[in-house]
This record gives structure tokens, sequence and C-alpha cells, in this order.
């Protein structure tokens, strides 16, 4: 369990090693879709291990650094790589970021991942932006001491995904040349993924696609009161959807095949940020 006084000490060491620098927006790269922060130049690149208390991802395709930058405008903080419950994480210490960020100014986040679609209508190498979530009784990074500096005990969370963002979102796509989808999100612990009946269960109770991250940081991002776009990068059909094996090695493919297209996309919404805010 964290303190106030965490975050603080999170937030002062990244100050400290970036005077003058207030980001705007926080950008969490999910799996397979670091290679943004690689093309990012002129930056700083702190590694989440330097950052007290940070948690230190070891999942495959996240590499764990903080990537400190201006794109398109807009001083943001890129997260090239998330953790994730099924590592051994607290849903509190998988956002501990989220918290981290807010007290250095940023007021907007974008979350993204890859995910598994459920809806049948979907395919494989399509984006689906979040317009809800479903967890029922899993892990709860709110759980405990509430940080009043933070928001109140009993947040809403009617409108988590902002659909001021998704409007933008959808635009900036619009001017790439797609149109993402729209859906549910369903989250799951993994690391397994998930058997044939529980996607068929998913389906009927509303999910459009599966995953494994994202929940907790929108969920946190929410009770503090920040503006929150959630991106998915559709990279395999759910289990039972199609006859394929699941597989990691999957979804890092297929984030990479759909990697220009997704840096491109990002840009864009962050030039739609910048030119609002002006």
């Amino acid at each position: 369990m964290f303190s106030l006084s965490d975050y603080e000490e999170s937030a002062s060491c990244l100050k400290n090693r970036l005077p003058g620098f207030v980001p705007k927006v926080l950008v969490v790269l999910g799996s397979g879709l670091g290679g943004l922060g690689d093309r990012v130049k002129e930056a700083v690149r702190i590694p989440y291990g330097e950052i007290p208390h940070f948690p230190v991802s070891s999942a495959p395709g996240h590499k764990g650094v903080l990537i400190v930058a201006e794109l398109a405008g807009v001083p943001v903080l890129l997260m090239q790589g998330r953790t994730h419950v099924y590592e051994g994480f607290s849903a509190a210490e998988v956002s501990f970021p989220i918290r981290t960020a807010k007290l250095m100014g940023v007021n907007t986040v974008i979350l993204t991942n890859a995910s598994g679609a459920v809806n049948p209508g979907f395919s494989v190498g399509e984006f689906m932006l979040l317009s809800d979530f479903i967890r029922l009784p899993w892990a709860n990074a709110l759980i405990g001491p509430n940080e009043d500096a933070f928001g109140p005990r009993f947040p809403d969370m009617s409108r988590v995904f902002s659909e001021r963002l998704r409007i933008e979102a959808r635009q900036a796509a619009e001017g790439l040349g797609f149109l993402p989808r729209e859906g549910v999100y369903w989250y799951c612990t993994g690391p397994n993924f998930e058997t044939p009946a529980e996607i068929r269960a998913f389906r009927i109770l509303g999910a459009d696609a599966v995953g494994m991250s994202t929940v907790h940081e929108a969920m946190t991002a929410a009770h503090a009161g920040m503006d929150v776009l959630g991106i998915s990068l559709l990279t395999n059909m759910a289990a039972g959807i199609s006859q394929q094996p699941l597989s990691g090695e999957e979804v890092n493919a297929a984030a990479e095949k759909a990697a220009a297209v997704f840096e491109a996309w990002i840009i864009r919404i962050l030039e739609r940020i910048s030119d609002r805010d002006k």
C-alpha cells in the first residue's frame, strides 16, 4: 500500500531530473507498441528502476523506460511498457505511475494495449477505442485508505473514457484513412489466455475485446479527475473464435505490423490536443 508521500517522492525525483519540464500528457505504450519511444529524438530516457517506487516491468515487449519529450508541440511522458498483475504486482503498483504523473501536472492519459477481439465482427489489425470496461471482482487499485488529494472515497466510473477524446481520436484516424472500432474491454488478470467458454460468456455479457492491462490505470486516472483515452490494437481473435492457438509471439508480430499506423495516429491525436490547448 502506498501513501501520498510515496507518490510525492516519485514525482519529486522526476521534477529534479527534469527542471522546468511540465508534462501535459502521459502515453502508456502497451505490448509490442513501444516502438514509438525508440523513434523519439531529443528525449530524456529514465529506466523505471531509477524512479522511487516505480514497478519494473518484466513482460516481453515492455522495456520499462520512461521517455520524456515534446511531441507534436505537447510535453509528454511516454511509458515504454507497463507492469501487469500477472507479473506479481498489485493493482496499486500497476497504477502507481498514473498518480505520479498527476502530481507532475499531467491531466490527460492515453492508455494503449494489445488485445484479443471478442466481437466476431472485428478483425485482427484493427484498432478499438475503449468506451467502457468490465472488470468483475478482480483486484482494484483503489482498495485501501483513500488518498483525498487525488479523488473521493467513492468515485464515479460511469464515464471513465472521455467522449471528447474519442471524437478527437476518431477524427485523427479519419485523417490517416482508417476508422477505428469502438467497444467494451473485458479485463482478465492473465497470464494465460482465456478459454473458449470464457470468451463466449464475455461476448454474451457485452465485451468486444479482452486483455490483461489498462483497467487499473484507467480507474486510477478517473479517480484523479484525469481525461482518459483508451486504445486497443486487436492482435488476434480471442479463443474459440478462430481455431488457431494463441501465443504471445502472435500478439507482438501483429503489433509490429501495425506500428507505423499506430505511431502516426498517436502523433495526430497529440496535435489535436496541442491545437485545443492553444
